[in-house]
């Protein structure tokens, strides 16, 4: 098993009240009810944030860092998500809101849009060294799709493209730039990731593919939306902030990465089921053509993550409308060839799956328990009611088999094995008046 790890997705006790609607909504199969109350089992979270969606109790919810973490630093930087142009609607440039940051009491802005330029060229580039038995690549840019896989698909792990992250791309870049321009240490400057979703808080504290993270904290769309909201003029802004071309801002909405990197040949899905659906074809060879693939957690893209204020759809637009004035040039054109050698764009660390579904380290104890688990799901109904506490009538047997859960937490064998005592106490009965 994996060691326990930071999570964004939390769950408030107090809140829950023991329904089944994120049970059968998570994708890896990591929550079960006990005792009338979810509990979230560690190792399979993905912190993919679907149970916050579906909660209608809001006893889900995702920790972030709070706005007044950026005073731990005497330098701010604010790494806004091409996602958070998206919030704000009839933007005339992308500069209305990193001066609105700006406002706000950040010391610089740099566009995790402008980051995402970067990593496009730096992934063509990259794939020019692939072959084609190595097709499909598979994006690394949501870390949510990326845990899955380490979970359910480990056989794909081969197939994620060996980049860093936008978000960390970005970092690297303003916090170098900025301590050059002011002559100041790094370790006086922060940069703070202002994320739509919780799978990004998730992975600045426990990253993928490198031992530390260069973003130092990320703060919700949510918290920051009001305060921001304060401070952007209505009118556009007389600075020219932004640095980024039209396919950056894309990469907000579902489709903006493989129309970046990979027009042809590409495949863009959003939403975690669909996701699903298509890892399983290229798992099983169904999909020998397709060159790229670029899976979000999320509907629609990062613009539909659980920490948005704004509807998905029209943020979509919004992200649409908003690109049509921004710099049209592609990133091959538009990025210095001397960011792909400057900055340590690859990954270094090694993605490894995540062994959670194993049943034991020993091979003949995990057959063993595998064939008692196969045994003990064949004498359950089938219903994947859920009313077990349990996700699906497989995974309530894995629980038994793993010490979890008894056969009589099935309510459906306890109603059999009532009425089977109810006629025996009635034979009893009629034995002892006779």
């Amino acid at each position: 098993m994996e060691d326990k790890r930071f999570h964004s997705v939390r769950l408030d006790k107090d809140k829950c009240r023991g329904c089944t609607n994120c049970l059968k909504r998570c994708p890896t199969e990591a929550i079960r009810v006990r005792g009338g109350r979810a509990h979230i089992i560690d190792e399979r979270c993905i912190d993919c944030g679907e149970c916050i969606r579906v909660c209608e109790f809001h006893a889900k919810y995702a920790q972030t860092d709070p706005l007044a973490t950026i005073n731990r630093f005497k330098y701010k930087i604010a790494l806004p998500a091409p996602s958070l142009y998206g919030q704000f609607k009839k933007l005339a440039s992308a500069s209305q809101i990193l001066e609105g940051l700006l406002r706000m009491g950040f010391d610089d802005v740099f566009e995790v849009a402008a980051g995402a330029d970067i990593v496009t060229r730096a992934i063509r580039e990259r794939m020019r060294n692939i072959t084609p038995d190595q097709y499909p690549i598979i994006s690394s840019a949501c870390p949510a799709i990326t845990r899955l896989i380490q979970v359910r698909f480990p056989e794909l792990i081969s197939h994620i493209i060996d980049m860093r992250q936008p978000m960390e791309v970005a970092a690297m870049v303003a916090k170098r730039e900025f301590c050059q321009k002011r002559g100041v240490s790094e370790n006086e400057v922060g940069c703070f990731f202002i994320t739509p979703c919780a799978a990004k808080m998730t992975a600045i504290r426990n990253p993928i593919g490198q031992e530390t993270s260069a973003v130092d904290g990320a703060i919700s769309m949510l918290e920051i939306y009001g305060l921001l909201a304060g401070h952007i003029k209505n009118y556009p802004s007389a600075l020219n902030l932004s640095r980024a071309t039209a396919y950056g801002v894309g990469w907000a909405n579902n489709g903006g990465e493989a129309a970046a990197v990979c027009p042809e040949n590409s495949m863009a899905v959003d939403g975690i089921e669909n996701v699903i659906h298509v890892l399983e074809e290229i798992e099983n060879n169904k999909l020998r053509d397709l060159v790229f693939f670029e899976g979000a957690a999320c509907t629609g893209g990062c613009v539909g993550g659980p920490l948005t204020f704004e509807n998905g759809y029209i943020a979509r637009n919004a992200i649409r409308t908003l690109i049509k004035g921004a710099d049209l040039r592609h990133p091959d054109e538009a990025v210095k060839a001397s960011y792909l050698t400057k900055y340590p764009l690859q990954t270094t660390k090694k993605i490894t799956p995540n062994s959670v579904m194993k049943l034991d380290d020993d091979i003949a104890e995990a057959m063993r328990k595998m064939e008692e688990m196969e045994a003990i799901e064949k004498s359950l109904p089938g219903y994947d009611c859920g009313s077990c506490g349990s996700p699906t009538c497989r995974t309530f047997a894995e629980d038994i088999v793993r010490g979890h859960a008894s056969k009589m937490d099935c309510i459906h064998i306890m109603k059999d094995q009532l009425k089977i005592m109810a006629q025996k106490m009635v034979e009893l009965a009629k034995t002892t008046r006779e």
